[in-house]
């Protein structure tokens, strides 16, 4: 078996279908009937990739996307009856790595898991060991560590991969189209407002620390890490 996959929905019948798709594909697959189960199932398993569905009964999938945050930064794709931006954008800032609508193709399926497989095992074969720092703020990828005025703060790895990038490329912009194929991996079937979703909630954890630096938008355009 690739990699170990968590399904997690209250659908018995979506659970079995993915199960037997995805074993045809080489996956090992676990699956669990709610959000308690999953959460239990994902700590005795530590899988590589949850599928999580978000309308669930008791314990939804916005809550078990919370938890998991809090334990582990493993890759979340969300699964929604509901083609909804408010539902992509809550995923998103929750630290998902990607949203898929139901009912779905299975061949989309296994190309997106594939896809975020892809980036989380590219992040980990990372060597660079440097330390970025600029005034009041430090950020090391390979620890996946966010420190303000020394400080650790607590930051979604999408967060932190997007703020790496800009500032290992100060002064450079960026158009929202690069920032997605560089940041998410150009397979990623999501839409530019991702980025603008991203960039505020980093914003919200960096503003005002600094006068030295900041991350601008440039209008028409995308955005820049710009040293003042």
């Amino acid at each position: 078996m690739e990699n170990k996959i968590l399904i997690i929905d209250d659908d018995a019948n979506i659970c079995e279908l993915l199960k037997m798709y995805l074993n045809s594909e080489n996956y090992e697959v676990i699956t669990a009937l709610g959000g308690s189960e999953g959460l239990a199932m994902f700590k005795v398993h530590e899988p590589d990739l949850v599928l999580l569905d978000i309308i669930m009964p008791k314990k939804d999938g916005w809550q078990v996307c919370r938890e998991i945050r809090e334990i582990s930064s493993k890759p979340i794709i969300m699964l929604t009856a509901k083609n909804e931006l408010v539902d992509k954008i809550l995923s998103f800032e929750l630290g998902t790595d990607d949203f898929i609508t139901k009912p779905f193709d299975m061949k989309e399926i296994c190309a997106r898991i594939k896809a975020v497989l892809r980036r989380t095992k590219n992040q980990l074969k990372d060597t660079n060991t440097e330390i970025i720092q600029y005034d009041n703020f430090e950020i090391s990828k390979v620890k996946y560590e966010l420190k303000i005025k020394n400080e650790i703060v607590d930051i979604p790895p999408r967060e932190l991969e997007l703020l790496y990038f800009l500032a290992t490329n100060k002064n450079k912009v960026f158009t929202r189209d690069q920032l997605l194929d560089e940041v998410w991996g150009y397979e990623y079937y999501g839409d530019t407002g991702t980025v603008d979703v991203h960039v505020k909630r980093v914003r919200e954890k960096i503003n005002g620390i600094s006068n030295k630096w900041k991350i601008k938008t440039v209008w028409g355009v995308g955005y820049k890490f710009e040293l003042l």
